[in-house]
């Protein structure tokens, strides 16, 4: 007699979520900048937040990396990373690699004293730093992952090329080699466009693109809808230090949310997968 086993098929573990965040309210000096924010974001996912000058986008930023704290005894709140709480913040940085104003600015005050290479820049992401020091270390490993990044981001040829000597693109896409050396699972960029001209912009979202293709989830920090392309599928909109409305883009992104989100007549303009805004 022939014995028929019932076999359960295999059903995947669900994903932790990468950020859940329920009830958050942050205060910076006297002032909240986030206010009874949630928000969900899973694995994988690729998202813009959007939002004017002063919404709370880069509030939210460093709240994920633990720069700013939201308040602790808020009913229902919750302030979980990749499932937990309680993060050591050089691990949880490791987790997470961001290119940000801050940081744009912290190359360009710190390059003054002392000229950065693009390899400098790129290997720099190992030891926390912007550039290299005497005191750092750097291993045969991490220069091999350190070429095979600038590969990559096809910079290869600016290796041995100062900061000074770079275009406002290319140190970006440098800063973008420094927040892979640990091969982070997201990619956060702040504002990444910004005074970048139309040539150089194509330039670095086709570098996103090749990102998005590698496997790496984005989320974009923007007030430019334009940064907005055709891999994004969620979008957030922030006002106030509150969201306002989040969801698929072709749901969210309207005339009349992103005119009352930037608190002027505005016309939004697709065409192939991308958005532009023009004023009515």
């Amino acid at each position: 007699m022939t014995v028929c086993r019932h076999r359960t098929p295999f059903v995947p573990a669900p994903k932790k979520l990468l950020i859940d965040f329920a009830h958050l309210t942050v205060v910076l000096g006297d002032r909240p900048v986030l206010r009874d924010l949630s928000l969900q974001i899973r694995r994988g996912e690729h998202l813009a937040i959007l939002g004017a000058n002063g919404s709370g986008k880069s509030s939210l930023i460093k709240t994920i990396f633990h720069e700013l704290y939201p308040l602790a005894h808020t009913p229902g709140r919750r302030f979980e990373i990749l499932g937990r709480e309680l993060w050591d913040v050089g691990e949880l940085h490791r987790k997470f690699g961001i290119v940000s104003p801050d940081l744009l600015g912290r190359l360009s005050y710190e390059v003054t004293a002392r000229p950065v290479t693009a390899r400098e820049l790129v290997l720099s992401g190992f030891f926390s730093s912007i550039g290299l020091w005497p005191h750092h270390r750097v291993t045969a490993a991490q220069e091999r992952r350190a070429r095979a990044i600038m590969d990559f981001l096809s910079i290869r040829h600016l290796a041995d090329r100062t900061h000074s000597a770079m275009s406002a693109g290319e140190q970006r896409r440098a800063l973008i080699g420094r927040a892979l050396v640990h091969d982070p699972e997201v990619l956060i960029l702040d504002e990444p466009t910004n005074s970048l001209d139309p040539g150089a912009v194509r330039e670095f979202h086709a570098v996103l693109r090749r990102l998005v293709r590698a496997g790496k989830s984005l989320i974009l920090v923007t007030h430019h809808v334009s940064d907005i392309f055709p891999e994004i599928g969620r979008v957030v909109l922030m006002q106030g230090g509150r969201i306002v409305a989040d969801g698929p883009k072709h749901k969210v992104l309207t005339s009349a949310a992103l005119s009352r989100l930037f608190r002027r007549k505005l016309r939004l303009v697709r065409s192939k997968g991308n958005y532009d805004l023009v004023r009515r």
